[in-house]
């Protein structure tokens, strides 16, 4: 697939450089994933607009560091008032663009509006173990600095059994084929579900040094 090479430059100088706000589980290297992700999730359809495919992806998380219980809302407007994307896309597109970004969390309770919505929020699942890890703590040392190092760690733990365990708000969600997600899906929990080994390995991969 080919890229319009001055949309790609635009959203290089001037969209990923607002990622440094984010924490560091949304931050430019996690949207560069994503994105990579979406365009090869996208290759299972004909008629996909990879242009649109990577821009959604690319602003998807990109007002994270403004309101991160929200983001999907603040996101999608943000994308909604860029008008330099009218320099590439139709009205049409950017709407579609748009509701593709608000639908794309894996908590919502409705599924994506469009194939753009349902790529991204396919390819927006993290399927890194290590990911899972680094992010759910990157989390609560933003949001929750006070807690003790326990506390974040069996919060994580909790956070990831509710999200990709056995009855998994997050399991169901998936929208394209994934055989990358579905490991990840088994190897997630069958760490959790091992409270000392989530211990050891969330220690290990955030790097933390105990006292």
């Amino acid at each position: 697939m080919i890229i319009n090479k001055n949309l790609k430059k635009y959203i290089e100088e001037h969209i990923f450089p607002e990622y440094s706000k984010n924490d560091s589980g949304h931050d430019v290297n996690r949207v560069k994933h994503v994105i990579e992700r979406s365009l090869r999730l996208a290759e299972q359809f004909e008629d996909i607009n990879y242009d649109m495919v990577y821009t959604i992806a690319a602003y998807h998380d990109i007002g994270h560091h403004i309101d991160a219980k929200h983001h999907e809302i603040v996101s999608g407007d943000m994308l909604l008032a860029d008008e330099n994307l009218k320099k590439f896309f139709n009205e049409d597109e950017i709407k579609i663009m748009a509701e593709a970004v608000y639908d794309h969390r894996a908590s919502s309770s409705k599924e994506p509006r469009s194939i753009y919505g349902k790529i991204v929020a396919s390819a927006d699942r993290v399927t890194r173990v290590e990911d899972a890890l680094t992010m759910t703590y990157a989390y609560r040392v933003t949001n929750s600095p006070d807690s003790s190092l326990e506390e974040m760690i069996e919060d994580s733990r909790q956070h990831l059994i509710n999200k990709f365990g056995k009855d998994g708000y997050s399991n169901e969600k998936m929208y394209v084929e994934d055989l990358e997600f579905k490991k990840f899906i088994k190897d997630i929990s069958d760490l959790a579900n091992n409270k000392e080994e989530f211990r050891r390995k969330y220690i290990e991969v955030n790097k933390i040094k105990e006292d």
